[in-house]
């Protein structure tokens, strides 16, 4: 760690210091989340601008999330270089300078540049939650670490809500409906002319949100947040350890990395597919680009209920198997329900509502796995953080693959690859996160 910043243990920071560590990293949770769900609206954005298929577009949701598993290891490495702070700052940078590549990719509307763009965001990204997750796990009691990151999960949601609707009020209009309908009958060089316009609607919104991340990764450099030391183990922790040398040698920990992998992909597809979805009902993108929100309206019900009840009625560890199986059962309902229904004003089929209502089983289900698999790591705390992070390249696969299916089979054929994803998580609940030797 940086010799300038002198890094404190977790049990000596004051009641102060740790209250204004979690604000700040609320915060930051807050930003994670804005950048991530507006994946949801720039997914149908992109494929009507850049005249994508659905595999194409799902290609968004791949460029960001890849570099999680890209970036993972090398961030560990990083924030052991120059402390958790500096680190911070780079993240930050890194998300300026992806959301300023939108410029030239709208200018010249080159997917393939956006694509770039959105790889170096899910760069600072990486580096960030690396850092930040580790931070709510041990900031405070272990057996309230879901009642944490509960909280910090309605930041990220909430953000998610905001995220799509603000896109939508700055790029769409209400006359684009009836655009989009007519892109088909025009002739090729007006339809491109149209559509150079329709992209280039970007340019302003992530001109300021560029700017803005720069100056909040000068200001976390030099915020009250602490640097921590998570090479420290206690005796028993450090005895527990003797002799493992990689993160490999803790099944738990491995196995948990699996669980995220596939927890954040099923998410991904529960959010960033609906639209889409809707689309298939005969909903334009002006009505359907609130159904991402109400997912993450529904999770933001979840952490509630999080925090009410862990630990206080129901441990983390049985509220994670409660959720896993409830996931399983509406996986199930999506494919196999089918009649009419009105709910908010949108006249649609039934299952879009269940893939609504998966917002609270995946609200709780990071949070239960977090401090299973990160549990009893010690000094290999930051490199376990690491692998962990990236799982989250679950969200890059597991939309290509829905995307595959639903080109080949249909759209809601393809959300079948939700059901083994919540079997796997519910043998982690059930099983896995008991194994501590292969």
């Amino acid at each position: 760690m940086a010799a300038s910043q002198a890094a404190v243990s977790v049990a000596s920071l004051s009641r102060r210091d740790t209250v204004v560590s979690i604000i700040i990293i609320a915060g930051m949770f807050f930003i994670f989340g804005f950048l991530s769900w507006i994946n949801a609206i720039l997914i149908p954005y992109f494929k009507i601008a850049c005249e994508l298929t659905h595999f194409q577009s799902y290609l968004v949701a791949f460029a960001f999330y890849i570099a999680y598993f890209v970036m993972s290891v090398p961030a560990s490495y990083l924030l052991k270089a120059v402390g958790f702070k500096q680190g911070m700052m780079v993240g930050f940078f890194a998300l300026s300078l992806g959301a300023f590549i939108f410029v030239p990719a709208a200018m010249t509307r080159t997917y393939g540049v956006f694509l770039l763009g959105l790889f170096t965001i899910g760069v600072g990204l990486a580096i960030l939650q690396t850092a930040a997750n580790p931070y709510i796990t041990i900031l405070g009691p272990k057996e309230r670490a879901a009642q944490r990151i509960s909280i910090m999960g309605i930041c990220n949601k909430f953000a998610g809500i905001v995220a799509p609707l603000l896109f939508a009020a700055a790029v769409l209009r209400p006359t684009d409906q009836a655009l989009f309908d007519s892109l088909a009958s025009m002739a090729d060089e007006v339809r491109a002319a149209t559509l150079d316009e329709l992209i280039r609607r970007v340019i302003v919104p992530y001109s300021v949100v560029g700017s803005i991340l720069l100056l909040v990764g000068i200001g976390v450099r030099y915020s009250p947040l602490p640097e921590i030391d998570t090479a420290e183990e206690q005796d028993d922790v450090a005895r527990a350890n003797t002799g493992k040398t990689s993160v490999f040698q803790f099944p738990h920990l491995v196995l948990g990395a699996v669980a995220i992998f596939i927890h954040v992909g099923a998410q991904v597809i529960s959010i960033d597919t609906v639209i889409n979805y809707a689309g298939s009902m005969g909903i334009s993108l002006i009505e359907a680009k609130v159904f991402p929100s109400y997912t993450l309206g529904m999770a933001i019900v979840g952490y509630f209920l999080g925090i009410s009840v862990i630990p206080r009625w129901i441990s983390q560890k049985n509220m994670l198997r409660l959720v896993t199986f409830m996931g399983a059962v509406l996986s199930l309902l999506i494919v196999f329900t089918h009649g009419q229904v009105r709910l908010f004003g949108h006249q649609t089929d039934v299952s879009i509502w269940f893939i609504v209502m998966l917002g609270i089983p995946n609200s709780l289900t990071w949070a239960g796995i977090w401090p299973l698999a990160m549990d009893g790591l010690g000094r290999f705390t930051k490199v376990g953080a690491s692998l962990m992070i990236m799982g989250l390249c679950g969200n890059a696969i597991l939309p290509l693959v829905y995307g595959y299916f639903a080109d080949k089979f249909g759209l809601r054929e393809a959300y079948w690859i939700l059901l083994p994803c919540y079997l796997y998580l519910i043998y982690y609940a059930m099983w896995g996160h008991k194994l501590k030797k292969w």
